[in-house]
């Protein structure tokens, strides 16, 4: 017969593996594209500017292809995007709507042809002067058209970057109010609504007594940018960190699940956050499901390991002479760890919960990030 394990030292060992889990941290909601330009004859193509454009709030990020005719850029907010390839000044190739996600970056290659003309968008002709009245009448109707819709674009953007800014420093209020001007220009903007929802989290942290009027903004927030983009999983993972904040624990994993269903490559990643929410939450036996599935999601999610091996080790038990027992998996768990991250931040703490466990830290692995070296026969 076994007991639950009692001893002190790695009871306190343990207890400092708690803290470590509650303060896991929230995933970047970046994304990247990437790609190869070749010029008419296939070689790759360097000094090309690639324009990565955005569309659903505007935002541009212009990047050069190197030597080897690669381009990318790996910090991108996530969006809709154009891609365009300029050279000479003059816009060579574009691919429209790219739309990576957190766990599916874009690859938009370019294969460029000797009598490519300019790609589609650029402006429009000026009127001719043999116009009609009518038809003068006509394109100056359309012009206007065209100004008020410049102008709100600009309205728009303008308030969607101050907001951005203001969110970053952590101004809450000031982001707020720039997120809803814009909102009021064009409610169907889901990078608006998404923003404001973060806003409002971020105050309801700075301000406990209006935290649960906040929260509750926030939420119809990102109600709203999940009705815009209904299929986009991190939505759904964003507002399930935010419904964990205010301890709504079942929505939050409910949401986390739809994020898993919608995104499945990702799923690692939304284990690992579901494992962290429910380890905040006092359960322990789920955030260990959870920690499992995130495990099998991506095998070589390093963290993942790591934390499954420490969920699991708080159910070592004794046995009858005192001997402390671990739960099945959690040495492995803890050594998965160190294959995949020998040097990572928990590696010391790591090795000494395997030894207070009884397990025996393998010293001759092999780092899977390393460079490959020549071996000599």
């Amino acid at each position: 017969m076994s007991s639950q394990w009692k001893s002190p030292a790695v009871a306190g060992l343990a207890a400092s593996f708690g803290l470590l889990l509650l303060s896991l941290p929230v995933f970047a909601q970046t994304t990247s594209i990437e790609g190869i330009v070749k010029d008419p004859d296939g070689k790759p193509l360097q000094g090309a500017i690639v324009k990565i454009d955005r569309t659903d709030v505007k935002g541009s990020y212009p990047v050069k292809t190197d030597k080897k005719g690669h381009y990318g850029h790996y910090g991108l907010p996530l969006g809709v995007f154009d891609v365009s390839v300029v050279v000479d000044g003059q816009v060579k190739d574009l691919e429209r709507g790219v739309r990576p996600t957190l766990s599916m970056p874009a690859t938009v290659n370019f294969e460029l042809k000797a009598t490519q003309a300019a790609a589609p968008g650029a402006p429009a002709p000026p009127a001719d002067k043999g116009m009609s009245k009518e038809q003068k009448e006509q394109y100056e109707q359309a012009s206007k058209v065209r100004e008020a819709q410049i102008a709100k674009n600009k309205e728009l953007n303008d308030s969607f970057q101050a907001g951005r800014q203001a969110l970053e420093a952590k101004m809450y209020d000031q982001a707020i109010e720039n997120f809803l001007k814009a909102s009021t220009v064009d409610d169907k903007q889901v990078a608006v609504w998404s923003n404001l929802a973060d806003a409002y989290v971020g105050a309801a942290g700075q301000k406990p007594a209006e935290a649960a009027a906040l929260y509750d903004k926030a939420f119809d927030a990102f109600r709203k940018a999940i009705e815009l983009q209904p299929a986009d999983a991190a939505y759904y993972n964003n507002f399930a960190l935010a419904l964990a904040k205010d301890k709504k624990f079942d929505d939050a994993k409910a949401n986390l699940d739809k994020a898993v269903q919608l995104d499945p490559p990702g799923a690692g990643k939304y284990y690992y956050n579901m494992g962290a929410l429910l380890v905040n939450s006092s359960q322990n036996d789920a955030a260990c499901d959870a920690f499992k599935k995130a495990t099998e999601g991506d095998p070589k999610y390093a963290d993942a390991q790591y934390q499954y091996g420490v969920c699991l080790a708080a159910k070592a038990t004794a046995d009858s002479s005192g001997k402390i027992v671990a739960a099945p998996g959690t040495i492995e768990a803890l050594q998965n760890y160190l294959n995949l991250s020998p040097d990572g931040s928990f590696a010391g703490a790591a090795k000494e919960l395997i030894s207070q466990l009884g397990g025996t830290v393998n010293t001759k692995f092999s780092n899977p990030n390393a460079p490959a070296t020549n071996k000599k026969k």
